[in-house]
């Protein structure tokens, strides 16, 4: 096979070309096959493979968004290398607006999935065997879950440099230290020698446009520096560099209010929010156990306690 050569699910792509494939998810009851598209676009001077991924959470549309802005600019038309965009992975989820696979599974602890195993199990398998293999770099595209919403923000494991390195570059106002988690997308692109960053940004079932904007400009940065298009990287932001993180949680159940704008600083025992009972009988205040950022914040107006309220992180000396 040429060096030129760049097969993908079956289909040649030329250096120069842009095709759009499907990959099948799952044959339904109804006799209908449900696939997703790929969009594989290659330049015309060989080079790596890179992934951009959107909606592995069917309800993390921000994601979304950001690969179909991506597609929209043309920014997946490479000079060189080959640039492959799934902008809907969990095509179940983002239809049902849920987070997880029709057999109620999270499709990011499937890794790297079974050829007889569950729904999710045999798509993330087919997804390892068929397309992981074909990628040197993978831009994972994600938002908070649930009611909560994240700052925008890079997450990679500090020890690997090279994946360190991209991280910076992607130049989102955050950069956390995020453990390998087993069975996660990232954790067997890892194993597989894959380098491979998550962008996380605003909440499930939204579309922000700040997000969309912050994902899009790091993205273009790194696409920039692997070679895969002309021009300088831009640092437009001071990256925050948080080396440890821990969540603050309720100590009261009851109506929360918060105090503060998410993606600020805080100093220790300075007032986050508040929580109040319905009838006006007591308001107790939620403060900040240590100085740091609040990059990620509960938007839901009613708490338990224990729930997860503010997430706070400490930046690297």
């Amino acid at each position: 096979m040429s060096k030129q050569d760049f097969t993908i699910l079956g289909k040649n792509v030329l250096p120069g070309k842009t095709v759009i494939l499907e990959i099948e998810v799952a044959k339904l009851h109804t006799r209908n096959t449900m696939n997703i598209p790929v969009i594989v676009s290659r330049g015309k001077k060989p080079g790596p493979t890179i992934l951009l991924l959107g909606g592995v959470h069917g309800d993390e549309v921000n994601g979304v968004a950001i690969v179909r802005k991506l597609i929209k600019l043309k920014l997946n038309r490479p000079v060189a290398g080959t640039i492959i965009c799934i902008p809907v992975f969990n095509v179940f989820g983002f239809l049902n607006l849920s987070r997880e696979f029709p057999d109620g599974r999270d499709l990011n602890r499937m890794f790297p999935g079974s050829a007889s195993g569950s729904l999710a199990s045999q798509f993330a398998y087919k997804f390892t065997k068929e397309i992981a293999p074909l990628v040197d770099y993978v831009i994972d595209f994600h938002t908070g879950g649930k009611e909560r919403s994240n700052a925008p923000q890079v997450r990679c494991s500090f020890e690997d440099k090279e994946t360190l390195e991209l991280a910076k570059i992607f130049n989102a106002p955050f950069l956390l230290n995020s453990n390998y988690i087993p069975k996660s997308l990232r954790f067997t692109l890892y194993k597989m020698g894959k380098k491979a960053i998550l962008f996380e940004g605003g909440k499930s079932n939204e579309i922000n446009s700040e997000i969309v904007t912050a994902g899009v400009s790091g993205a273009k940065n790194v696409l920039k520096h692997l070679g895969f298009l002309e021009g300088e990287v831009e640092f437009e932001n001071n990256c925050v560099v948080l080396d440890r993180s821990k969540w603050i949680r309720a100590p009261y159940s009851g109506l929360f209010n918060c105090d503060l704008q998410n993606d600020t600083y805080v100093r220790a025992k300075d007032v986050l929010g508040t929580i109040s009972d319905p009838f006006g009988e007591f308001e107790r205040k939620v403060k900040a156990p240590s100085d740091g950022y609040i990059f990620a914040v509960n938007t839901t107006p009613i708490v338990n306690k224990g729930d997860a309220l503010f997430h706070l992180g400490v930046a690297k000396s």
